[in-house]
């Protein structure tokens, strides 16, 4: 299993993809609560290696991951926010009103750090988010 993350200075996106790129786990945590659900994870799947954004705040994300004894390659992130919108629409299609209006004109209604970690590891194995 693989973990990737986001990191952001209130926010972090989690997710854990297999080597095929099924999620296994996705979800946007505080970073207060990273060390904590990043632990619960470690037990719970068989990580064998950290995807880790260089976006804000990596270097201390970075040295948590490493703390619990992972392997870690930091990543370029560029794009992926961009990415991670339109990977929303395709998962979550707009409903109502919503979908009479391009999605590119829309910002998704809940933050989308996990699907840009999701995003990153795909990036990682190869595989096309869509």
């Amino acid at each position: 299993m693989i973990i990737g993350v986001d990191p952001g200075k209130d926010k972090c996106g989690v997710a854990v993809l297999d080597s095929n790129g099924e999620v296994k786990f996705s979800e946007v945590i505080a970073t207060s609560e990273f060390e904590i659900v990043l632990q619960k994870l470690s037990a719970q799947f068989e990580i064998e290696l950290a995807i880790l954004g260089n976006g804000t705040t990596h270097a201390n994300a970075e040295k948590k991951l490493r703390d619990i004894g992972l392997k870690v390659l930091v990543v370029d992130e560029k794009f992926t926010t961009e990415q991670a919108r339109k990977l929303y629409w395709k998962k979550f299609p707009p409903q109502g009103w919503r979908k009479f209006l391009p999605t590119s004109m829309q910002v998704p209604p809940v933050p989308v750090d996990n699907l840009v970690a999701e995003i990153l590891i795909n990036r990682y194995l190869g595989l096309n988010n869509g």
